[in-house]
């Protein structure tokens, strides 16, 4: 089961970077992703966190921070946390 996690609000196209906005739970490094948005979707996991241009192990509910991200996502992408089944 994907539990939804936060939203993409912005993305830097020359370093490849999502802002995103974590809304239900902590997001950590290492976590597993799928980046859902409105003409594709993606897994990966998540390598590097950074808040204020700061790499953090850990971003808690409520805050926003940048994923280096695999893909080119699109503000308003979903992104779940994927669970084992």
């Amino acid at each position: 089961m994907d539990i939804q996690i936060g939203v993409v609000t912005h993305y830097y196209d020359k370093i490849g970077v999502a802002v995103v906005e974590v809304m239900n739970q902590s997001l950590k490094v290492g976590d597993h992703v799928k980046i859902s948005g409105h003409d594709k979707e993606f897994n990966q996991e998540v390598v590097s966190l950074q808040v204020e241009h700061a790499r953090v192990p850990e971003v808690e509910a409520g805050e926003s921070c940048g994923i280096k991200v695999d893909q080119k996502v699109s503000p308003g992408d979903v992104l779940y946390l994927l669970t084992k089944k």
